[in-house]
C-alpha cells in the first residue's frame, strides 16, 4: 500500500461504519452497537500502525499527501502558485500522538455506548462522523482544511448531546453551538487575512513567510496586526480549551451530555483548543507569542486556582470532574508561557495525560449513575462494599489526576512547572497552591464516594462487568506506561519539539 493514502484511509475509515449503519434495520441495537464499535477499529489500527512506523525509526513524511484542490483567481502556474488551497494531510510527533489519542478513546468511548438506550443508529452515525471530524483537525497540513474539519466535530457533538443527554440537554448543547460557533467564526476570520495577505494557508509555508525577514508578501503585514491575529487565536481557541471567563458552556456539556461523548468531549475536543494554540499560535506566531506568555501564565494560573477552588465546593461529582477539567487546562497555558523546552512539553504530556484520566473517570461516573440514577457525592457514599472494582480504579484515576508519582499526571505537571519556575518563580509559586487543591478536592470527592457514609443499600447493585471492564484497564494501563515510560511520548515529540523551540528562539 503506498503509504501516501493511509492517511486518507485513516481519516475516512469512519464512513465504512456510516454506510454499513445507514443500510441496518434501526431496531436491531445489537448488531448497530457492535458495527459501530467495529467502524472504530480500522482508524486505531492505522494510528498504531503509525505509531510503529515511526518507533522503527522511518519519516512520518512518508504519509503526507498533497493534491491541487481549489485555485482561486490567475495566479496558477507562477513559481510558487498563490491563492491555491490544496488537499493536504501530513503527521508530525504532536499530531501523530494526538491520532493515537483520538483512536483509542473514540474505540473505548464505543464501547461505553452500550448504556445508550434509545435511536442507537443515528447516535453511532453522528459519533463515527464526529471522529472523522478529529481525525481531521489532527492530520489537516492548511487551515482552511483544518477549519472544515473542526466545523464537521461541531454538528455531529451538538445532536450527540442534545439528543442523547439528561434532563437539561438541549440547554447545553445550544450552549455548546453558540460559544464554540464564535470561537469559529473569529477563526475563520483570522485564517481569510491570513490568506489574503500572503496567498497561502499551508502551515509551514506561513511560518516561514511571517518570520523569514526576506520574504515578500503580497500584502505585508506589521507586528501590531500579528499581535491581534495571535490575540484572536487565543480567543478562538481559547473557548474550546477553554480559558476562564470562556468556560461556563463547558460545564453544561460535561454535566449533561451521556458520559461516552463527554469522554470524547474531555479526551479529545478540548484538546483542539491546546493544539490550536501550539500549532498556529506559538508555530506561526512565535515573537507574538513571547510577547503574550505572561498574560498566558497569569490566564494559566487563574484557570488553575478558580477550577481547584470551585470543584472545592460541588457535591455532584460530574461537576467536580468538568472544574477539575478547566483548573488542569490551566497547566497547559502553564507550561506554553514558560516558552522553554520543559514547560512546552509539559504542556503536550498534559494535553495527552488530561485526555486519558479525564475519559477514565468521566466513564467510571458514567457506571454510577447508570446503576444508581445519581452522581451526588453523599447518595454514592459507601460505595466502596456494594462496587469494590469501580471504587478502586475511581481511586486510582483520582490519585492520576491529583499527580501522583509513577502516573502520568505527575510527569505532565512537574515538566509545565519547572518550565515556569524557571522563566517566572512568582507565578508558578502561586500556581502550586492549584496543585496542593487539586489534591484537595479529588481526595475529598473520591473518598466520600468510596468510604464515606452510606445513604443507601449498594446489596444487588452490579460492579463493573462484561466489556465494561475494558475501558478502565486500558486507560489505566495507559495512564502508568506514561508515569513510568513517558518516552513513549517524549520521542515522537523530539522533533517537534525542536521545530517549536527553533521558532521560538529557544
Amino acid at each position: 500500500m503506498n503509504l501516501a493514502s493511509v492517511l486518507s484511509i485513516l481519516v475516512f475509515s469512519p464512513l465504512l461504519g456510516i454506510v454499513i449503519l445507514a443500510f441496518m434495520p434501526k431496531r436491531s441495537e445489537k448488531s448497530i452497537k457492535l458495527v459501530g464499535f467495529l467502524a472504530t477499529l480500522p482508524a486505531l489500527l492505522l494510528a498504531l500502525a503509525a505509531y510503529l512506523h515511526y518507533l522503527a525509526g522511518k519519516s512520518l513524511k512518508d504519509f503526507s499527501v498533497s493534491v491541487p484542490w481549489i485555485q482561486f483567481g490567475g495566479f496558477k502556474g507562477t513559481a510558487q502558485d498563490i491563492f491555491a488551497v490544496k488537499y493536504e494531510l501530513a503527521l508530525n510527533g504532536f499530531s501523530l500522538l494526538l491520532i493515537v489519542l483520538t483512536t483509542v478513546i473514540a474505540t473505548l468511548a464505543a464501547i461505553a455506548s452500550i448504556h445508550i438506550k434509545k435511536e442507537w443508529k443515528g447516535y453511532f452515525m453522528l459519533f463515527l462522523l464526529l471522529e472523522l471530524g478529529m481525525l481531521g483537525v489532527f492530520t489537516a497540513q492548511n487551515l482552511i482544511l483544518f477549519f472544515i474539519f473542526f466545523e464537521v466535530t461541531l454538528i455531529p457533538t451538538f445532536f450527540l448531546i442534545g439528543k442523547w443527554g439528561y434532563f437539561e440537554k438541549e440547554k447545553a448543547a445550544f450552549s455548546f453551538l453558540i460559544y464554540n460557533g464564535l470561537g469559529s467564526a473569529i477563526l475563520l476570520i483570522v485564517i481569510m487575512i491570513l490568506f489574503a495577505r500572503t496567498g497561502t494557508t499551508n502551515i509551514d509555508a506561513l511560518h516561514h513567510l511571517l518570520n523569514d525577514k526576506n520574504v515578500d508578501l503580497i500584502a505585508p503585514i506589521s507586528g501590531g496586526t500579528k499581535l491581534g491575529l495571535l490575540i484572536a487565536l487565543l480567543i478562538a481557541f481559547g473557548v474550546k480549551l477553554p480559558i476562564f471567563p470562556l468556560h461556563s458552556w463547558m460545564l453544561k456539556v460535561h454535566v449533561q451530555a451521556p458520559p461516552s461523548i463527554v469522554m470524547i468531549h474531555s479526551g479529545i475536543l478540548l484538546k483542539i483548543g491546546a493544539y490550536g494554540l501550539i500549532r498556529f499560535g506559538m508555530g506561526i506566531f512565535p515573537t507574538q507569542f513571547k510577547t503574550l506568555a505572561v498574560l498566558l501564565a497569569v490566564l494559566g494560573v487563574i484557570n488553575l486556582l478558580y477550577g481547584a477552588f470551585l470543584a472545592f465546593i460541588q457535591t455532584d461529582f460530574k461537576m467536580v470532574l468538568a472544574y477539575s477539567s478547566i483548573s488542569h487546562m490551566g497547566i497547559v497555558l502553564i507550561g506554553l508561557a514558560a516558552m522553554n523546552q520543559a514547560g512546552v512539553q509539559g504542556a503536550i504530556f498534559q494535553v495527552i495525560s488530561h485526555g486519558l484520566i479525564s475519559a477514565l473517570l468521566f466513564f467510571l461516573v458514567g457506571v454510577f449513575y447508570e446503576r444508581t440514577d445519581t452522581s451526588l457525592i453523599e447518595n454514592l457514599g459507601g460505595m466502596a462494599k456494594g462496587m469494590p472494582v469501580a471504587a478502586g480504579f475511581l481511586l486510582a484515576g483520582s490519585l492520576a489526576s491529583l499527580g501522583l508519582p509513577g502516573m502520568s499526571g505527575f510527569v505532565s505537571e512537574f515538566m509545565a512547572f519547572l518550565g515556569l519556575f524557571k522563566e517566572m518563580p512568582v507565578i508558578a509559586a502561586v500556581g502550586t497552591i492549584g496543585i496542593i487543591m487539586t489534591a484537595v478536592y479529588l481526595l475529598r470527592a473520591t473518598l466520600g464516594i468510596t468510604y464515606g457514609k452510606a445513604h443507601r443499600e449498594f446489596t444487588g447493585v452490579l460492579d463493573l462487568k462484561g466489556v465494561e471492564i475494558v475501558p478502565v484497564v486500558v486507560l489505566m494501563l495507559l495512564i502508568v506506561l506514561i508515569g513510568v515510560f513517558p518516552s513513549v511520548l517524549s520521542s515522537p515529540l523530539h522533533a517537534a519539539l525542536e521545530t517549536i523551540m527553533l521558532g521560538i528562539g529557544g
